[in-house]
């Protein structure tokens, strides 16, 4: 809210050199791609600093996306960070963007444990300077003297592997600055976000052209599915990834391997390795000169290998749904079927949770499934807490709706949106209002139609919902008749920011609320009108008694009242004489014909005469 509320930088539009470089892009977009990089273009068009995730399967584009906008900001002269959770991921993001933008005057560098320390010295001195149009990093970009000139884009990429600290270490740069998220499977809370319209959201949900499912086992490990699988993929060409979180294990895991199958030629990755080594790791199997590589989860997010295209994860029931659901997205990025194999003991031995996430993962397997993968993983684990450090979670203390409530208010205030309703008014009526069970026979039900009228702030809204029950249920009975009569008087209450209005068989009153649409000086004057019904205490007590006619239909007459008042409220200065000649309240017969009244009246629906029925 506090970003919508400040004023950003308004980015020009895509000129000609944009455009010419942008037709270099050697695939076709697929519709949603291109609607995702529309939206990005002009949320940077605009001065409003923007906010959007980009919800994508892994291998759908997402990263095109990215590039596009930080050549766009570049090309207009300020600089971009893409924030990246793994140091081979910045290399090979690095590689990407330098062969993506060849040919362009834009200066791309990176900033991560690959470097060595004079190299990031360069690096940091050049930013600082301006002389670094895009830098590629990982945390380090969150140092205290990586400094930026004019930072124009943050880019996040892999977005659910960073911790709430490290998005709140970003808030220093994000203030005035776009901002750009990117994942396959974002986390319970950041999904959330989206939904709730703290973000603005982008989905990718169309593949690439010839890209098929990957094939997802649950099993057992063995030997002989092990043997299996491999040969079956290196006698395709293909080269294998064996996946196992204890890097003390790998080696070993290696050694079996080459035992089971002799052609097998592996190397091992994992995080605790020296830089140089893990590089070298890398390398030599992205260049075909080995074809299995044992590794942790290291090579989770964002690695690009088309040759490997079947992966055993051991162990899967350890891992996280995201995890596991970025793990397969490392194969099946070419034409040829792909091969996933989660390697889980036996049944007794799995967590429930555990259990949970690799039947969602084997559910989930066809193209297009991040998206429901994250809906399921906010439901096992809960949305977090916005404001919190937590992720994941469950609001459990003002409860779920109550807790979206609040926080679309304080949103809706500080963005200096009309919140429609200052005050939530009870309502308290001297009818017996309810919906019962010889009605709407079904508990579940009958508490579902509760809260649908609870929720409605209209009478077009409220309409049809009787609409809807009465066809569903059949006619109102008079109690749910009356309940739908004490709703409109709500309606109305809410329209007019009234704390609480109270009605009886002879008068109803009215709690005013100081940020209500009811003002003292105006009602001060229709009070003091000569034979007035009003009367307005000093605790700010509205009230309007009844005469013997209104008294027979209490629920009518409150609701034409409110209706008087709320025309009374909106009314602009140049009208309220008119609406003086038409007041409802009853002048004694010997007033004078030329009196001026000292304050506007009350004039009543327009041919409904002194009272309507409702319907």
């Amino acid at each position: 809210a506090e970003r919508q509320a400040q004023i950003g930088h308004a980015f020009n539009p895509p000129d000609e050199l944009y455009r010419e470089w942008e037709a270099t892009f050697p695939y076709e977009e697929t519709p949603d791609q291109q609607r995702a990089i529309d939206e990005v273009l002009t949320d940077l068009c605009t001065p409003r600093p923007a906010w959007r995730l980009i919800c994508g399967d892994v291998g759908y584009g997402k990263t095109e996306v990215a590039i596009r906008a930080a050549i766009k900001v570049a090309l207009d002269g300020k600089q971009v960070a893409v924030m990246v959770p793994t140091t081979v991921l910045a290399e090979q993001h690095r590689m990407t963007f330098e062969k993506r933008c060849a040919g362009l005057p834009v200066v791309i560098e990176s900033l991560s444990r690959f470097r060595t320390a004079a190299e990031q010295r360069d690096v940091i001195e050049r930013l600082g300077k301006g002389l670094v149009d895009i830098v590629i990093g990982t945390h380090r970009l969150l140092s205290d003297d990586v400094k930026m000139r004019d930072l124009g884009l943050l880019v996040i990429d892999e977005e659910q592997r960073f911790g709430v600290k490290h998005k709140e270490q970003m808030q220093r740069w994000r203030a005035t600055v776009d901002c750009i998220v990117l994942s396959a499977t974002p986390i319970p809370r950041t999904l959330q976000m989206a939904t709730l319209g703290l973000r603005d959201l982008s989905l990718i949900a169309t593949p690439p052209e010839n890209r098929k499912a990957v094939r997802t086992i649950v099993c057992r490990g063995s030997d002989d599915l092990l043997k299996e699988g491999i040969e079956r993929e290196l006698a395709r060409g293909g080269q294998v990834f064996y996946i196992r979180n204890r890097t003390g294990e790998l080696a070993e895991i290696a050694e079996q391997l080459k035992r089971l199958v002799p052609s097998v030629r592996a190397v091992v990755a994992h995080g605790q390795m020296p830089e140089i080594e893990i590089e070298d790791a890398m390398l030599t199997f992205v260049r075909g000169d080995a074809n299995v590589l044992v590794a942790t989860t290291i090579i989770e997010s964002g690695l690009d290998i088309p040759n490997a295209n079947t992966m055993f994860i051991d162990r899967a029931d350890t891992f996280g749904l995201a995890q596991l659901y970025q793990l397969r997205g490392r194969v099946g990025r070419a034409a040829e079927r792909a091969f996933c194999y989660l390697m889980v003991p036996d049944r007794e031995r799995l967590t429930t949770d555990g259990a949970k996430r690799v039947a969602v993962l084997e559910r989930f397997s066809e193209l297009g499934s991040g998206i429901h993968i994250a809906s399921h993983d906010l439901e096992i684990r809960g949305a977090g807490n916005i404001l919190g450090e937590a992720q994941s979670g469950h609001i459990a203390e003002v409860g779920y709706d109550l807790y979206v409530r609040m926080l679309e208010e304080a949103v809706a205030e500080l963005r200096s949106e009309s919140l429609g309703a200052p005050v939530d008014p009870e309502i308290k009526v001297s009818v017996t209002a309810y919906l019962p069970d010889t009605w709407i026979p079904d508990a579940t039900q009958r508490l579902l139609a509760y809260k649908r009228l609870a929720g409605v702030r209209t009478d077009e809204e409220l309409d049809n919902l009787v609409e809807d029950l009465a066809d569903r249920f059949g006619r109102l009975p008079a109690v749910a008749a009356a309940l739908v009569d004490t709703l409109r008087l709500r309606v109305r209450a809410l329209a007019l920011g009234v704390a609480k209005v109270e009605q009886g068989p002879a008068a109803i009153s009215i709690t005013l609320d100081p940020r209500g649409l009811l003002q003292g000086d105006t009602l001060l004057q229709l009070v003091n009108i000569r034979g007035s019904r009003w009367r307005l205490s000093p605790d700010m007590v509205l009230t309007r008694t009844f005469s013997r006619e209104e008294g027979d239909t209490p629920l009518d007459t409150g609701r034409e009242i409110l209706e008087q008042l709320l025309r009374l409220g909106n009314a602009p200065a140049s009208v309220l004489l008119e609406i003086e000649a038409e007041s409802v309240v009853d002048l004694p017969a010997a007033a004078p014909a030329n009196r001026t009244l000292p304050g506007p009246g009350l004039r009543p629906p327009p041919g409904s005469g002194r009272l309507r029925r409702m319907r």
